[in-house]
């Protein structure tokens, strides 16, 4: 009779386990002692509707039960409360008087300090990662049989190359040697599409990584061992739009889920509709309700677990990994109102929490609709708090490569910055050269070093946040083509099979090797300069192909030089002497030789000389675009305070080789 007995009871477990194992629960686990004690758990299992939950544990109550259109969902709202603790919750699921399963949810305790945790400032150096394309350090996780894409294939520029989230950790000590204190990486989610799943912009979990990148683990493990260098990890964030292969496609909660059901709409692209006080609704509509391209679905944030869903979910990475930051892909796509929600969930329980959003306009009015601060006319104050600033990215890329006249050349960027007044904190934007979705600058300027060099010394120096994309350091380009898949090419030694390697500086020609020294001085040059990272900006409006500006603190200033003359030209220093102290010396920015600036009677008698470099010839038109160069290649520097005079002299040998540099 024992036996019998034991025997049913094995059954009876093995029954109760597997069903439990048939209900999915999202999200997985969450922590006590967040500012907001309500969670709404969504529960899938076939046929669940009409089921009851039940806490059977103190300190998790269960509110109320929401059942959705579909018969295999149920929005569970709980209350955790204040008092407590860590530990397992058992829910029991209940159905017709039957028990479906128990499931023991977690509660976690959070990090120490997780609530006021450090995010991006304009102090750091963002480091744009294509995480398919960076390296592979871990070959095992290539491919998987189950998964739609199944082939690697670095000869094609669309399909999956290998790389992963161990490959960006085996680089975290290059990329902090370089001097760069943040890491963006494209989206890292599981992305299960039968073709370009590598660049992460077509999610369908939005819990697990993709695991031809890795584990949940491994994401966190890249984010501690990126924290102990001190670098901050950004993640991507896709709100507005999935992958087409996403499980919510074939079992939608509720009809509403996805804009135009399963039927592809595009967007019509007219992001100008939010502050446009003349649009129309039906331009409006057309831009939020429209799908981006036939594979990104475009959801629906107006129903409200969805709602709810997008913002735990991303409250849930940030906790879960540790991030330092987001940044949000096709920003104005969606709903404002829900944005504002969104970003106000996320700032109530990270209060010192930066976010990014992408606003691709050239116009400053239209990113700067979306700012944290500023009160706009139609009474709309959104709750980001950053842009990129595609304006700046597109005025130093004319300013570079226009001839100069009165209305174009270097007063493009001159310009842009003139209309800084519409955005509440300029100084929190994201400055770029280029990103994944752009042609690389170095292919822009036509693979001009000196060029190239001057717009990296721009991003160093300018106001805002500077990003660079991986590979800018090496001279990546895409000369064949704009395609996606060039533009996102693999960076130099992220495979075994690479010849060369930026990493050790294997086999770089002397150009990319100047380069990479070039901008690792000015990064780690950048770490210790407040006038640089923290202070406001002064410029002068360009006269005869020059254009100088200052950032300065009451501590410090440093002042830029531009020229764009074919000839040696000379400044004279009494032209900024309302910001520029006449009693001053000059400090080398690479070598510290320090010289005396000739001066009499409180004002300059002696100019500053900046020495053409060689014409430029490879551009489409006849410009000859020249580096600003102080002859005396110094600093200056006040009694008072210190004052620094920034040359771009690129062609000045550093004396300093990918090699040494990574020993250092």
């Amino acid at each position: 009779m024992k036996n019998i007995i034991y025997l049913l009871f094995l059954l009876l477990s093995f029954t109760a386990f597997s069903q439990e194992k048939s209900i999915q629960i999202e999200p997985m686990n969450w922590w006590v002692e967040m500012k907001n004690p309500n969670l709404q758990l969504v529960l899938r299992g076939e046929n669940i509707k009409g089921a009851q939950v039940k806490s059977a544990k103190a300190g998790l109550k269960v509110l109320k039960i929401h059942h959705a259109e579909s018969p295999n969902y149920l929005f569970v709202d709980v209350y955790i409360d204040k008092a407590a603790k860590s530990g397992e919750y058992p829910l029991q699921i209940m159905k017709d008087g039957k028990s479906l399963a128990i499931i023991n949810y977690s509660l976690e305790t959070r990090v120490s300090g997780s609530q006021n945790r450090e995010s991006f400032t304009s102090k750091d150096v963002i480091y744009l990662i294509t995480p398919d394309r960076f390296a592979n350090g871990d070959k095992n996780n290539d491919a998987f049989p189950a998964m739609l894409e199944k082939d690697v294939d670095r000869s094609q520029l669309f399909a999956r190359h290998g790389g992963d989230i161990q490959g960006i950790i085996d680089r975290l000590d290059y990329i902090k040697k370089m001097g760069y204190t943040a890491i963006w990486s494209m989206p890292l989610l599981e992305n299960d599409q039968k073709v370009q799943s590598y660049h992460g912009y077509s999610i369908t979990n939005h819990y697990k990584m993709d695991p031809r990148f890795g584990t949940n683990e491994k994401f966190k493990e890249l984010c501690v061992e990126a924290h102990k260098r001190g670098i901050k990890i950004i993640s991507d964030i896709v709100l507005n739009h999935i992958g087409s292969g996403h499980y919510w496609m074939k079992d939608m909660p509720f009809k509403d889920w996805i804009n135009h059901g399963t039927e592809f709409v595009s967007t019509n692209h007219r992001r100008e509709t939010h502050q446009d006080p003349h649009r129309s609704l039906a331009d409006k509509k057309g831009l939020v309700d429209g799908w981006f391209v036939p594979s990104m679905p475009d959801i629906n944030q107006n129903n409200p677990y969805l709602a709810k869903y997008i913002i735990q979910n991303t409250i849930w990475w940030i906790e879960y990994a540790g991030l330092g930051g987001l940044r949000i892909d096709t920003y104005p796509y969606s709903e404002k109102s829900i944005y504002n929600a969104w970003t106000l969930a996320i700032s109530n329980e990270y209060p010192s929490f930066n976010m990014v959003g992408e606003e691709w306009s050239l116009n400053p009015i239209i990113p700067s609709y979306w700012q944290k601060g500023k009160v706009n006319p139609d009474g709309f104050q959104s709750g980001l708090s950053s842009l990129m600033d595609f304006p700046l990215q597109n005025a130093i890329y004319e300013g570079l490569t226009e001839p100069e006249s009165w209305n174009q050349g270097l007063l493009k960027i001159y310009s842009v910055l003139a209309n800084d007044l519409v955005y509440p904190n300029p100084n929190n934007l994201v400055i770029f050269l280029d990103n994944h979705d752009m042609s690389r600058f170095f292919t822009q300027v036509k693979e001009n070093q000196d060029l190239f060099k001057i717009g990296l010394s721009l991003i160093c120096t300018m106001r805002g946040i500077p990003q660079i994309y991986y590979g800018t350091e090496v001279n990546l380009s895409n000369p064949k083509s704009n395609e996606h898949g060039e533009i996102r090419g693999d960076f130099l030694g992220g495979w075994p099979t690479d010849v060369k390697d930026a990493v050790t500086g294997s086999q770089l020609s002397v150009n990319e090797k100047n380069t990479q020294d070039f901008l690792a001085s000015l990064l780690n040059w950048r770490k210790g300069n407040e006038a640089v990272t923290q202070g406001k900006l002064m410029h002068f409006a360009p006269v005869d192909g020059i254009y100088t500006y200052f950032r300065y603190t009451d501590k410090s200033k440093v002042m830029v030089i531009v020229n764009k003359n074919a000839k040696e030209s000379q400044v004279n220093p009494r032209l900024y002497k309302e910001i520029l102290p006449s009693n001053a010396t000059l400090k080398n920015v690479i070598s510290g030789q320090i010289s005396n600036l000739e001066h009499k009677n409180s004002e300059f008698n002696s100019d500053i000389r900046l020495t053409p470099t060689k014409p430029q010839t490879n551009l489409d038109n006849e410009t000859r675009v020249l580096n600003g160069i102080n002859k005396r290649k110094d600093f200056l520097v006040d009694n008072q305070f210190e004052d620094e005079i920034f040359s771009f002299d690129i062609r000045e040998k550093l004396g300093l080789t990918s090699s040494n540099f990574l020993k250092s």
